[in-house]
């Protein structure tokens, strides 16, 4: 198994990267974030990855941190759940959105990125939950209530994405007595000091 791949950034495409490690080149598959926090080509970069081995398909997969990977090895577990729906959750939310929203049984958020309907976002809490609490190695998880459904929906439907919309969320601090409005209105506060 390749357990990580460093070397000289060759290209980025949109949900790829070709790496230079000596004198073999690898393609290397990598969700959003981790593809946003890689330099220009020519920079050293390392990726923790996973080798994808099917009968018809050999894939690499690389995250910039352990959590994504982990993250990326469980979901992979799941029943219909294969890389390519991995890597979108993974680059629609980050790690710790996702476990917070599995451990918080949040089948709506999980539900919003494409890819993912309300099926398949139940049998992803259900076959992970437990494994998460019990393993998990995150920071500090913003757990995502109902009611933040509420002001996600609303963020993303002024053009946010849904990471920005629950990262935002998670900035504020929260009360019991919070509308979704008031949500919503701190959470663009935070997002214009960006």
């Amino acid at each position: 198994m390749i357990a990580a791949v460093e070397g000289i950034l060759v290209s980025k495409g949109n949900n790829s990267v070709i790496v230079k490690a000596g004198p073999v080149s690898f393609l290397v598959n990598v969700p959003g974030a981790t593809l946003a926090r890689l330099g220009h080509p020519g920079s050293i970069v390392f990726l923790h990855t996973q080798l994808y081995v099917r009968e018809d398909n050999l894939s690499l997969y690389g995250f910039s941190s352990r959590q994504e990977l982990a993250l990326f090895g469980q979901l992979i577990t799941v029943s219909g759940i294969g890389p390519k729906v991995a890597l979108a959750l993974l680059t629609t939310l980050n790690a710790e959105q996702i476990a917070s929203a599995i451990m918080s049984s949040n089948a709506d958020l999980l539900s919003q990125v494409p890819g993912i309907g309300k099926k398949t976002a139940g049998r992803i809490i259900l076959d992970l939950k437990g494994k998460l609490e019990k393993g998990w190695e995150g920071e500090a998880i913003y757990a995502i209530t109902e009611s933040d459904n509420d002001a996600v929906s609303a963020l993303t439907g002024l053009g946010y994405s849904i990471r920005e919309a629950t990262q935002a969320l998670s900035n504020i601090s929260q009360s019991e007595s919070m509308t979704v409005e008031d949500k919503v209105r701190l959470a663009l506060q935070q997002l214009a000091k960006r």
